[in-house]
């Protein structure tokens, strides 16, 4: 039975388009989802970060412009509520990590491209 891919990316990011690249060499079907156009939610986001397994953290653009401009990392050591990270992802596409790929629905989750990771998860 096939996986169902959803593949959250920023059309114009570097790395979503070499890992959008992977995907297609490696057969994987996956559909698009533009992480600014749509932005994920914050039942969507909270769902996929328990899925992961990942430290929360892991879901934010540290290396984006408004991830700086908002001073998120300060926000976080100070204590910031997981509930309260989650509704700030939601606000703002650009302070998610990406790509996101959703697989299954949210059965698994990867956060970024690392291609270890993805291999092991969809070949």
């Amino acid at each position: 039975m096939p996986i169902s891919v959803l593949c959250i990316e920023y059309p114009k990011c570097s790395t979503c388009k070499k890992a959008k690249q992977w995907l297609d060499d490696h057969g994987v079907s996956h559909t698009d989802r533009h992480i600014v156009e749509e932005n994920p939610t914050v039942n969507e986001l909270r769902v996929w970060w328990k899925a992961s397994g990942l430290p929360l953290r892991r879901f934010f653009n540290t290396s984006g412009i408004k991830y700086r401009e908002l001073k998120v990392s300060a926000q976080l050591n100070a204590g910031m509520s997981d509930e309260d990270a989650l509704a700030l992802l939601a606000t703002d596409g650009m302070l998610v990590k990406r790509p996101l790929v959703i697989i299954d629905g949210g059965k698994c989750v990867l956060v970024g491209f690392k291609e270890a990771e993805w291999e092991a998860a969809l070949l």
